[in-house]
């Protein structure tokens, strides 16, 4: 009674290459996870100590999901050996347009990506490592060189993906293809003149090195630190935590300043005293915050403090300093320093600080 049941017939196959189809699917589901996880550290174990400093943990993150997804595919067309089209639907042949042939295809295209996902994977992982090493160095090079030759493989990694595709699964021939492609070669060049003008700019960035990762650049309006130099864009992080991503061969045309690059940062500006101050009030101001800028840790001995201007409502003394640091937070945090102990000084000598006003005289016929 039972074999007859598994026997009996339903739309071309039988109850039993049902069950092996839906078992097989089932068991993929249970041990799918725990499959890919074992597969997972074994292939850290492949490469051996090379990956000690990020971590089985970091790898099994970035590779347990692809491994699974492969495996529960795999799974799905061993499974699927035991089911058979109906008859009844006089279905095309796999080598002709039809349904066959739509899935056999899709399920390929699905099959390979899902390898080459895998490889990506192993790429992140591998820049990972190399950047947890660059991190350890002095040299910033290191640090923007690897993600840029790790663009370089994967732009490679998906090239060679799809003439897979295009010769496994939709039966192109590559090498007519590949001829094809070097007659219109020129005409590619042409379309995609500012990708590879990007994309020299990027080269003419690592060799010429205006700035590396790290580096407080300004290019036109935008001031910031550079986080990554890719493939075809250069990105910055603004002072206010916004990304900008700027194409790279705009910032080799444009002008850069490299504020990295600067041993010193200087402040200049202007502080405004009541005309009410008197000239040796005056002479006592300068010389104390002159004195008070050579003294500063933070600061080098050629500051310059002097009584410039009579404007229009105030005494303008300039005062000019420079901070020992190319470092931003070294910068304001001087500046706040040196502001609160001129305040200090201008209320030790009985002055005031002006501020912007009129005077209207009126005189009575």
């Amino acid at each position: 009674m039972e074999t007859e049941f598994l026997l009996t017939e339903i739309l071309g196959n039988t109850v039993r290459d049902y069950s092996w189809f839906l078992g097989a699917v089932l068991l993929g589901f249970i041990f799918k996870r725990l499959i890919s996880k074992y597969l997972s550290h074994l292939l850290f174990k492949v490469l051996g100590k090379k990956g000690g400093e990020v971590g089985v943990e970091k790898f099994d993150a970035l590779l347990t999901k692809p491994i699974g997804f492969c495996i529960m595919l795999s799974i799905i067309y061993l499974g699927s050996t035991h089911i058979q089209y109906p008859a009844l639907w006089n279905l095309a042949s796999e080598s002709e347009v039809g349904l066959k042939m739509l899935i056999n295809k899709g399920f390929s295209l699905i099959y390979i990506y899902s390898i080459f996902r895998i490889f990506l994977r192993l790429i992140d992982y591998i820049g990972l490592v190399l950047l947890k090493r660059a991190e350890e160095t002095e040299s910033k090079m290191d640090d923007q060189l690897i993600p840029f030759v790790l663009e370089i493989i994967k732009f490679f990694v998906y090239v060679f993906a799809v003439f897979i595709i295009l010769g496994s699964v939709l039966g192109v021939n590559i090498i007519a293809l590949t001829t094809g492609l070097g007659i219109g070669g020129l005409a590619l060049a042409m379309a995609s003149k500012e990708s590879l003008e990007n994309l020299l700019g990027s080269f003419t960035i690592f060799l010429d090195q205006p700035f590396t990762v790290g580096d407080v650049v300004t290019v036109g309006p935008i001031t910031g630190t550079v986080e990554k130099v890719g493939f075809r864009s250069t990105r910055i992080r603004t002072f206010d935590k916004s990304l900008v991503t700027l194409p790279n061969k705009k910032m080799i045309d444009a002008e850069l300043d490299n504020l990295g690059m600067r041993p010193v940062r200087r402040v200049k500006f202007n502080i405004g005293l009541t005309y009410e101050t008197a000239p040796e009030q005056i002479k006592a101001i300068v010389t104390d915050i002159q004195e008070m800028i050579n003294l500063h840790e933070k600061t080098n001995q050629d500051g310059r403090v002097r009584f410039q201007e009579f404007g229009s409502s105030s005494l303008d003394i300039m005062v000019m300093y420079f901070v020992d640091s190319p470092n931003w937070e070294d910068l304001i945090n001087v500046k706040e320093d040196v502001n609160y102990k001129i305040m200090e000084i201008v209320k030790k000598h009985n002055s005031d600080f002006a501020f912007p006003s009129t005077t209207v005289y009126l005189q009575k016929n």
